[in-house]
C-alpha cells in the first residue's frame, strides 16, 4: 500500500470511529408527572391554587447546541381547582370558555442556555384564541437515564406571571387577582 493511500485510510478510520456529533433528541411529554399548576389572589384573602389534569406535547433538546424547544397543548376542560362546582364555573365563558376553546397552548420560540442547561424558555401562550408572548423562567432542569423506563428523560420546573384579563378572562378583576401565576412541572421521555 502506498504511503498516501495509507494516510487516507487511517483519516477514513478517524473519521468512523469519532463518537457521532450530538442532534437535537426528541422527548414525549409524560402526562402522568406533567402538570401545568396556576395560582391567584382571591379578594385578598388566599391564594388559589388549581391545575389541569390532562396535557400533551414534545420537547426537542440538543444539549450539543444548547438550542431546544417545547410545544404543550393543555386540556382546559382537565382544570381541577378543588371544588366541581369551581370547576364548572371557571369554565364559563367569562373565564375558560371550555365549550369554545378546550385547549391552551404553548408553543416556543427561542431557549436560553446558561451553563450547560436552559434558564429561560420564550414562547406564545394562547388561551381562549388569544396569543401572547411570554417567557417561562427555569428554576429546574435535569437530563439523566430514567431509572425505571430505562430511557433517557428530562425534568424541568419553570414559571410566568400572566395578567388574565390580557387572554380575555378578567372577570371580577381586580377583586380576584388579574396576575396569574403559571408553573410547570414537566417530565419528557425520549422516544
Amino acid at each position: 500500500m502506498n504511503p498516501f493511500a495509507k494516510h487516507a485510510a487511517a483519516i477514513v478510520i478517524a473519521i468512523a470511529a469519532a463518537p457521532a456529533l450530538a442532534a437535537p433528541e426528541t422527548y414525549r411529554v409524560d402526562p402522568n408527572h406533567t402538570f401545568v399548576h396556576f395560582s391567584y389572589n382571591h379578594l385578598g384573602l388566599s391564594t388559589q391554587l388549581s391545575r389541569f389534569n390532562a396535557l400533551s406535547g414534545t420537547v426537542i433538546l440538543d444539549q450539543e447546541a444548547q438550542t431546544g424547544s417545547a410545544d404543550i397543548t393543555i386540556d382546559t376542560k382537565s382544570v381541577d381547582t378543588g371544588s366541581k362546582l369551581f370547576n364548572e364555573h371557571i369554565q364559563d365563558p367569562d373565564f375558560l370558555d371550555t365549550g369554545k376553546y378546550p385547549t391552551a397552548q404553548f408553543k416556543s420560540t427561542k431557549v436560553v442556555f446558561k451553563d450547560d442547561r436552559p434558564v429561560t424558555v420564550e414562547g406564545d401562550l394562547t388561551i381562549k384564541g388569544v396569543t401572547k408572548p411570554v417567557t417561562l423562567e427555569v428554576n429546574h432542569f435535569v437530563n439523566m437515564l430514567h431509572p425505571m423506563a430505562k430511557k433517557q428523560a428530562l425534568g424541568a420546573d419553570a414559571s410566568v406571571v400572566i395578567k388574565r384579563s390580557e387572554f380575555n378572562a378578567g372577570k371580577y378583576a381586580p377583586f380576584v387577582g388579574d396576575d396569574v401565576t403559571i408553573t410547570v412541572s414537566l417530565e419528557a421521555i425520549k422516544g
